[in-house]
């Protein structure tokens, strides 16, 4: 199932059932689990592990060198999960030394074409980027996050759960979970309902999170009074729980 115009080199790891496609370059440190499919003229590189059942379209680039001036060779990494589909031209970095040392992608992840995720990036699970969305060094995504069409993010930001970006957003601070953002520099439009109902929540849960938007943004309290309010009604509602907790972590400050 390798492509006889591939170059698989001596030291990768090949699962059972993996296809390689044409003129596609496997380095000698890459390790890609079962049934994953590789379409033609990919290149994969470096410390690169890729889990199993994920589809590579043609011409991405995995686990090349970060683009990053500090890096001088060291064997920092590239992780990818299961299940993952990668469109056409995506460029995934490893990462460097002077953060985690890997760059990480988790499962169930639909990534369109011209993606880039750079180096030491934390990316979660069941996560949407639409075409040319980029993160840029240090970014960590959470899960269920959609990015709009060519949306960008500042490094060291940190993007919360079921965040959703509309098309070209650039965004320069962290986004709290639930929120929907846009524009330049982003603005926070709401919570993201449409996509809460698909993924199981109650009316009663939307409701609740409603109000801890107004908290947040709408009640004209400081961030650190909007804080010990979200504690306070975190108590008896779950999910709110998960904006104290990304707020008590953020380090760039949130979008307000």
């Amino acid at each position: 199932m390798i492509h006889p115009t591939a170059i698989v080199e001596a030291g990768a790891k090949i699962g059972a059932n993996v296809e390689i496609g044409p003129y596609t370059l496997v380095g000698p440190n890459v390790e890609i689990g079962d049934n994953t499919v590789i379409g033609p003229h990919v290149v994969i590189k470096g410390h690169t592990r890729i889990g199993r059942d994920n589809r590579i379209f043609q011409f991405c680039s995995l686990g090349e060198i970060p683009q990053d001036k500090k890096y001088t060779g060291e064997p920092t990494r590239l992780e990818i999960g299961d299940r993952n589909t990668i469109r056409e031209f995506c460029t995934f970095n490893l990462g460097t030394v002077q953060d985690r040392g890997a760059t990480s992608i988790g499962d169930d992840n639909w990534l369109m074409a011209y993606v880039h995720i750079a180096h030491d990036c934390v990316v979660g699970n069941k996560t949407i980027f639409a075409n040319g969305a980029s993160l840029a060094g240090h970014v960590v995504v959470e899960d269920w996050v959609i990015f709009g069409g060519f949306s960008g993010v500042h490094q060291f930001c940190r993007i919360g759960a079921h965040v959703m970006t509309a098309a070209s957003s650039l965004i320069l601070q962290d986004v709290p979970p639930y929120v929907m953002a846009a524009g330049n520099s982003a603005q926070p439009y709401g919570i993201h309902v449409e996509g809460l109902k698909r993924r199981g929540f109650t009316a009663e849960a939307i409701t609740a999170l409603k109000r801890a938007y107004r908290t947040l943004y709408k009640s004209g309290l400081t961030l650190e009074e909007a804080k010990a309010k979200l504690a306070d009604d975190a108590r008896t509602q779950p999910d709110i729980q998960r904006i104290v907790d990304f707020l008590a972590v953020s380090k760039r400050g949130v979008i307000r």
